[in-house]
């Protein structure tokens, strides 16, 4: 088992190397269709529609993708970003100064944050719980930063069985990954550059061992209830758009990025937002969350 340093430093080194391009390998956008999806997943996971949070703090913020589409979006009014990689962070900076968005940032842990008690109205994420070695730290500190009655909300997290799922269509993309390069005429990835005879980088390597948890709803639920927080909720999103991107990501990592041609990627990611769509209006109501592809976790800090 891995200690939590060790844990913390492969994702330190892993989302240092992956900054620079790391929007463009998750189709981000800082435009309208990007403040809708955020605001959507926000919402999805307080189950009403977001206030107007006056101060937000986001936890592992990346590259920024939900700080500065909510700020964007005028969801919230003043943000602190959070993340252990400096890399990170300063991807989100530079960004945040192309848009002419404020936002102060802070390398740190999520089981240490250096700020005041009941500093934040709304604590978020996005795809970060899973990365954290001691979650119930964690959560105890999004408690205690949190004013009476501010909001806990996180997005994005792999489910145990949802994980499970996605393996089937990484494992049949693998076994036609060859005749996929053929047809859109991409050459396979380079072995070359610091890749090793698989055509992987340290990069890609790391990747496979960032991931800490993959969470059953109750899971989560015992985190935040654990913290002392009230009205958790948890709840599923994405099945069948969640297997069709991890199978298209699955090709697209196959092949040499430059060769992967543009119109494949428009087809790819207008594929994934109406599978989504389907998802939100069919799925999500009446299927139970655990068998999702991802859970979205809410609480409120006791008032």
């Amino acid at each position: 088992m891995k200690t939590a340093e060790a844990i913390r430093d492969a994702n330190v080194r892993y989302h240092d190397l992956a900054a620079e391009h790391y929007d463009s390998k998750w189709g981000i956008n800082y435009g309208a269709v990007g403040q809708a999806q955020v605001r959507g997943k926000l919402r999805k996971a307080l189950g009403r529609e977001p206030s107007r949070y006056e101060r937000a703090l986001e936890i592992g913020a990346g590259t920024g993708y939900f700080t500065l589409n909510l700020l964007r979006a005028g969801v919230v009014r003043t943000a602190v970003a959070t993340d252990i990689s400096p890399g990170m962070l300063r991807k989100l900076e530079a960004t945040a100064g192309e848009l002419e968005l404020e936002v102060e940032t802070a390398a740190c842990e999520a089981a240490e944050l250096p700020f005041e008690d009941g500093e934040f109205d709304l604590v978020f994420g996005h795809a970060v719980l899973h990365h954290l070695p001691d979650l119930d730290a964690a959560f105890r500190e999004f408690q205690r930063v949190l004013r009476p009655g501010g909001v806990v909300a996180f997005c994005g997290e792999p489910s145990h069985y949802g994980d499970r799922i996605a393996a089937l269509p990484k494992r049949g993309a693998n076994a036609v990954a060859p005749l996929w390069r053929a047809l859109v005429g991409a050459a396979p990835r380079p072995s070359a550059n610091g890749h090793d005879h698989n055509g992987w980088s340290e990069e890609d390597r790391l990747e496979q061992v960032v991931d800490v948890h993959a969470f059953t709803p109750a899971e989560l639920e015992g985190h935040a209830v654990e913290a002392g927080l009230d009205e958790v909720t948890v709840s599923g999103e994405e099945l069948v758009a969640g297997l069709f991107g991890w199978a298209n990501r699955t090709l697209e990592a196959s092949a040499d990025p430059v060769d992967v041609p543009w119109a494949w990627r428009v087809y790819a990611h207008r594929g994934y937002l109406l599978l989504q769509t389907l998802d939100r209006s069919l799925l999500e109501p009446r299927l139970p969350a655990a068998i999702f592809y991802n859970l979205l976790v809410s609480a409120r800090a006791p008032s």
